[in-house]
């Protein structure tokens, strides 16, 4: 077998593999309509997505999607705007704007192909009547400090928002409207992906009132009398604007931690798929992971070598003085290393399918049975580093961070654990 860090590099590598737009794309395309294609979308695979259909589309083709900075790829005929994630910022905004006015007044022979994936919430910002960018700025960061879920940070967004939640498909019809989706969210909900600008929406404005009360995040009054309003509901499921809306799925975490899988077992490894959508604190899901592959080693439940796999999307609620640096991953090895206690042959990785975890240069980060030995003769404090969310300063003193630069796709997070 390869090297442990080099076999687990391998697994994250085969898992973005299977996302790549460049292979997963071509097969969902709709046919050409009798008028005008019109391309939209946003996300982190955005552009990359853009590239892939303007090298199989066989008509004319035009328009625009927005991205993050960092993530461009060029294009000839689709124009690709980079913005600010994940909070938004003036880019983003205009993006959408501009976005939402090419599919107004179309007709009923044109086709809108929308290019969705992760990121997409923050990247396709435009606030409803009265409320400002600043407003949904301040918005984004209090609700990714506060350790909500995913669903509902986006029931939130998409009553605050003007496209989001279905109204983008509204605005579009009676022109069809195809989505090409790429899913990071758990359970590759279509309503969830980039808060589903293009898919009716269950939630309600009363429910989005509801989970700012509940993590106590303040908004403008302005806000509060949007969400009063009737303006204020998304396009439910069966509204006639969305009757001609489609949505294709071209690649899932699933899909991803299968390739991975697979990898695994060419090596000879033995690979156990946890599920692609796991949830809750980093922290915490990290302690149960601990837990379960000591019990499968301390039981012989198991032979050696496996590798316990997992995607979805943790959460991290900020603590200490806010003034550490690490993303969801980053703090989920961290833990997990520490729950572990230099357990002998065990090795994890722990990564974010797009190459950035939170707001880093790093995908993620690489953690073996030395690391706290290795963290101690440096004088690192593994705990302290944990309490402070400053696991980004403590893998890179180890020189275990993974870094890849965007990989220009978005399946959430990779995570494997491997016992020899």
């Amino acid at each position: 077998m390869k090297d442990p860090k080099t076999f687990l590099r391998g697994l994250f590598d085969a898992a973005v593999a299977a996302a790549d737009p460049r292979l997963s794309l071509s097969p969902h395309l709709p046919a050409p309509p009798a008028g005008r294609t019109i391309v939209v979308g946003a996300g982190k695979a955005s552009a990359a997505m853009a590239k892939a259909l303007e090298s199989v589309w066989p008509g004319e083709i035009g328009g625009l999607v927005v991205t993050r900075y960092g993530h461009s790829v060029p294009c000839q005929r689709i124009e690709i705007v980079e913005a600010a994630h994940p909070v938004p910022d003036a880019a983003g905004e205009n993006a959408a704007r501009r976005m939402f006015e090419l599919v107004s007044g179309l007709r009923e022979d044109d086709l809108v192909i929308a290019l969705i994936s992760g990121g997409g919430s923050a990247l396709l910002t435009l606030p409803p009547p009265g409320l400002t960018l600043a407003d949904k700025q301040a918005l984004s960061r209090a609700l990714l400090s506060c350790g909500a879920p995913i669903s509902e940070m986006n029931c939130v967004r998409k009553h605050l928002s003007a496209i989001k939640g279905g109204r983008l498909a509204a605005a579009a019809f009676p022109a069809r409207t195809v989505t090409l989706a790429i899913s990071d969210v758990p359970g590759d909900d279509p309503a969830e992906i980039a808060s589903g600008p293009t898919v009716g929406d269950t939630t309600s404005a009363a429910e989005a009132l509801q989970i700012l009360k509940r993590y106590q995040i303040d908004i403008p009054d302005a806000a509060h009398g949007w969400l009063a309003s009737a303006e204020a509901e998304t396009p439910k499921p069966g509204d006639r604007r969305l009757a001609r809306a489609e949505f294709r799925l071209i690649a899932t975490p699933a899909r991803a931690l299968a390739a991975a899988a697979a990898t695994a077992r060419m090596e000879g490894v033995f690979p156990i798929i946890l599920g692609d959508a796991l949830q809750g604190e980093a922290r915490e899901l990290a302690r149960s992971h601990a837990g379960l592959v000591l019990h499968k080693l301390r039981g012989h439940t198991l032979q050696t070598p496996f590798v316990l796999l997992s995607g979805g999307e943790t959460t991290v609620t900020m603590s200490g003085d806010g003034k550490g640096r690490g993303g969801r991953n980053t703090e989920y090895l961290l833990a997990l290393v520490l729950a572990l206690r230099g357990e002998k042959n065990v090795y994890a990785i722990a990564c974010d399918t797009d190459g950035i975890d939170g707001s880093q240069d790093n995908a993620g980060a690489l953690a073996g049975p030395d690391t706290l030995s290795r963290a101690a003769a440096l004088g690192l404090n593994a705990q302290a580093a944990l309490a402070g969310n400053d696991s980004y300063s403590f893998f890179a003193a180890l020189d275990d961070l993974v870094v890849t630069g965007p990989t220009l796709t978005n399946v959430n997070d990779f995570r494997a654990i491997l016992a020899l």
